[in-house]
């Protein structure tokens, strides 16, 4: 691993709150939640036509169907209906902070590293572990400038690693890595994704 100095906007903030990072953490949990799960109402629930007993005479509460939610396979009340909308919202510069701030975050816990280059000789999963040293039981997030057919056939075989262009980066990716290897070459776009136009 080489060792290169990091940009003290983007590596170097101290983090005294984390609201912001949560709040960015919990924003990528939700935008990432589908809303498959529907639940049938009683009008959907198959059967249940013909009243189950006359209305008077029985002793019993009176019923006109079987599809009533209080019954044992009736429908559902305030079910899930397949339409929910779980997104949450966050500005453009809010949510570079928060990144900012995960990434200084990972460095002061000197969870980031720099390598000059990453390119798997042949693509081959083998020489990909050797050139990134890694370790079974870690989860690695790897930043690289460009996806290119060798890197993506090297590393989609291995557990736990995880390859991104810089303006993919994520909190949540972030937080839950073990060790963050950024080729040096993904560095420019990185800082002018994160503090270039800010500077602009």
């Amino acid at each position: 691993m080489a060792t290169a100095k990091l940009n003290k906007d983007i590596f170097g903030l101290s983090v005294d709150n984390h609201e912001l990072v949560k709040l960015a953490y919990d924003a990528y949990l939700a935008n990432s939640r589908s809303s498959h799960a529907k639940t049938l109402k009683r009008g959907e629930v198959r059967g249940g036509g013909k009243k189950p007993w006359k209305q008077k005479g029985t002793g019993r509460a009176r019923f006109g169907s079987t599809r009533n939610p209080i019954w044992r396979h009736g429908g559902v009340a305030f079910g899930r209906t397949g339409e929910e909308n779980f997104t949450k919202k966050i500005s453009k510069s809010a949510k570079l902070q928060a990144v900012r701030q995960a990434l200084s975050m990972a460095n002061a816990d000197k969870l980031v590293s720099v390598i000059a280059d990453f390119a798997p000789k042949d693509g081959k999963t083998k020489n990909a572990i050797k050139d990134l040293n890694i370790e079974a039981g870690k989860n690695y997030l790897v930043v690289v400038p460009e996806k290119t057919t060798e890197i993506l056939r090297a590393t989609n075989n291995i557990a736990n690693l995880k390859v991104v262009r810089p303006t993919y980066l994520n909190v949540f990716d972030i937080l839950n890595a073990d060790q963050i290897i950024i080729v040096e070459k993904a560095m420019p776009e990185i800082e002018n994704w994160l503090i270039g136009k800010e500077n602009a």
